[in-house]
């Protein structure tokens, strides 16, 4: 352990990108914060990591409070960070807004816009001061939209603008701001979507080659690394077998 050890703060690092994430920052010689809901993947994500290397937090970050306290309390090793990468976030439901489940509406607002927010405000003040980095996970959704996205589109389009709204303020302080906006990956996105129906998730993917995790955690940490005087504002990627759909029209 050297004093120039960097250290990035990881939500959602219990799968998906969040733990891809994990493991690329751990490897390029990186501490993490690794937070999440579940405990058990936390403990295996240390196990296989470290202890020396990354400290698990373990809350919902719908909970500010408990939030909070994760943060108030980081070993010494961990309270100076120097990345955010605000992966937590869900869609919730395929249905259309006629049709949608309200409290998957208020998920998706809860995690997506108010806890990301919140963590991010909390951890301002040390990011400034180590003009560190910012990394918003939002979606292509946030751009284009499709039947059923409604909500979690909107959400992620927050995402975006709140980012930029971000690098307007901290204009001079040196910290980094970008909004990663990518689109098909195969991580348990759509199992939590679809509320656990696996075969709908395989359905999805079958033939269609989409990014990896992996590919969004390499993705993250060429961000994260390029020289200080680089910002990339927002990047917005897709597999090559995935483009823009057509517009609907609607016959009599």
């Amino acid at each position: 352990m050297t004093q120039t050890t960097r250290t990035a703060f990881i939500t959602g690092a219990t799968s998906g990108f969040g733990a891809a994430a994990a493991r690329r920052f751990v490897a390029g010689g990186w501490n993490v914060v690794a937070t999440g809901r579940r405990d058990d993947r936390l403990r295996k994500l240390v196990h296989e990591l470290g202890a020396d290397r990354v400290h698990p937090a373990m809350f919902d970050v719908r909970d500010e409070g408990a939030m909070r306290a994760a943060i108030e309390a980081l070993p010494a090793q961990f309270k100076s960070i120097d990345l955010l990468v605000n992966n937590a976030g869900l869609a919730q439901g395929t249905l259309p807004a006629q049709k949608a489940d309200l409290t998957d509406w208020h998920t998706m607002i809860d995690t997506n816009v108010r806890a990301l927010v919140e963590i991010t405000h909390a951890l301002l003040p040390t990011l400034i001061e180590r003009q560190g980095a910012i990394v918003n996970i939002s979606s292509t959704a946030a751009t284009y939209p499709y039947t059923g996205g409604n909500v979690y589109g909107g959400t992620k389009a927050f995402v975006s603008q709140f980012s930029l709204g971000l690098r307007a303020d901290l204009h001079g302080t040196g910290v980094r701001v970008t909004a990663l906006e990518p689109g098909m990956a195969e991580t348990e996105f759509t199992l939590v979507r679809t509320h656990g129906d696996q075969a709908a998730s395989d359905a999805l993917y079958k033939g269609a080659h989409p990014m990896t995790a992996d590919d969004i955690a390499d993705t993250i940490w060429w961000i994260a690394t390029l020289p200080p005087h680089l910002n990339i504002n927002r990047l917005e990627m897709m597999p090559t077998r995935q483009s823009f759909a057509g517009f609907q029209v609607a016959r009599d």
